[in-house]
C-alpha cells in the first residue's frame, strides 16, 4: 500500500510540476504576447492572481513575478487607458507571492527590486471628501508612484498613492508607506516614517528626529 501511495504522490507532483511549467506566462507564451512588453527571460508564475490591461504592463527582463500576483491597469477591463504604459516593473526584479500591483496613472518599479509576499502597491486611493455619499461611490484619486532601483519591500507592505522611494530603500514589512523618501531610506511602521538613513561619512545611522523623539519619551520629557 505504501508502495501504491508513494507512486500516486510522485505522479501528482510531477503532474503538478508540469502544469505550473506549462501554465507560467512568459515571452513565448499566447498570454505573454498581451503584453506591451515582457522581457526575455520574464516569468509570471502559475497560478497568476487577477491580471487585466496587459497593454499598459511593461515587464523587464528576467524579472520574476511570483505565484498569485495581481497585476491590473485600470478599474475593469477593457477600458481604454490611452497611448503610454502604465505600469513599468524594470529588469531582474522579484515580486513576492500574493502581491497586487493597481495601477491607474503611474507606477514605475525600477531595476532589481524585490519585494517580500503579499506586498500591495497602488497609485490610487479612495476619497471621503462628501460626507454624505457612500466612499465607495467616490471618484477615487491618483497620484504616480515610484520605487526606486534596488529597492526591498518588506512582506505585507502597503504603498500608498504619490509615495517616491529613491534608490536601494528598505521598507519594513507591515509599513504603509505614504510621501518622498531619499536614496538609502530605511522606512518603517504605520504611517511609515525614516527610522534610519546612510552617509558617506556617517555610514548607516538612525534618524536624528526619530532619536531625539526616543529619548525625551524615555526621559519623561
Amino acid at each position: 500500500m505504501s508502495l501504491v501511495r508513494r507512486a500516486v504522490g510522485t505522479l501528482i507532483h510531477r503532474a503538478y510540476a508540469a502544469i505550473r511549467s506549462a501554465g507560467a506566462i512568459t515571452p513565448a507564451s499566447p498570454g505573454g504576447h498581451a503584453f506591451r512588453r515582457l522581457g526575455d527571460g520574464a516569468k509570471i508564475a502559475f497560478p497568476p492572481g487577477a491580471i487585466f490591461g496587459e497593454q499598459w504592463i511593461e515587464i523587464g527582463d528576467h524579472t520574476l513575478i511570483g505565484e498569485r500576483v495581481s497585476l491590473s491597469c485600470g478599474m475593469w477591463p477593457g477600458a481604454d487607458l490611452g497611448p503610454d504604459s502604465i505600469l513599468r516593473i524594470g529588469p531582474s526584479c522579484s515580486i513576492g507571492r500574493g502581491s497586487h500591483i493597481v495601477a491607474h496613472q503611474s507606477i514605475d518599479i525600477g531595476a532589481d527590486v524585490f519585494t517580500g509576499p503579499y506586498v500591495y502597491i497602488t497609485d490610487q486611493n479612495h476619497v471621503y471628501d462628501d460626507p454624505e455619499t457612500p466612499i465607495g461611490r467616490q471618484w477615487p484619486r491618483n497620484s504616480p508612484v515610484s520605487i526606486g532601483s534596488g529597492s526591498w519591500l518588506g512582506t505585507g507592505s502597503i504603498i500608498l498613492p504619490g509615495t517616491r522611494l529613491g534608490r536601494q530603500c528598505v521598507v519594513a514589512g507591515g509599513a504603509v508607506v505614504r510621501g518622498e523618501f531619499p536614496d538609502h531610506s530605511v522606512v518603517a511602521g504605520v504611517p511609515a516614517k525614516l527610522v534610519r538613513s546612510y552617509d558617506a561619512d556617517l555610514g548607516w545611522h538612525a534618524n536624528d528626529r526619530l532619536v531625539t523623539t526616543w529619548t525625551e519619551h524615555a526621559s519623561g520629557g
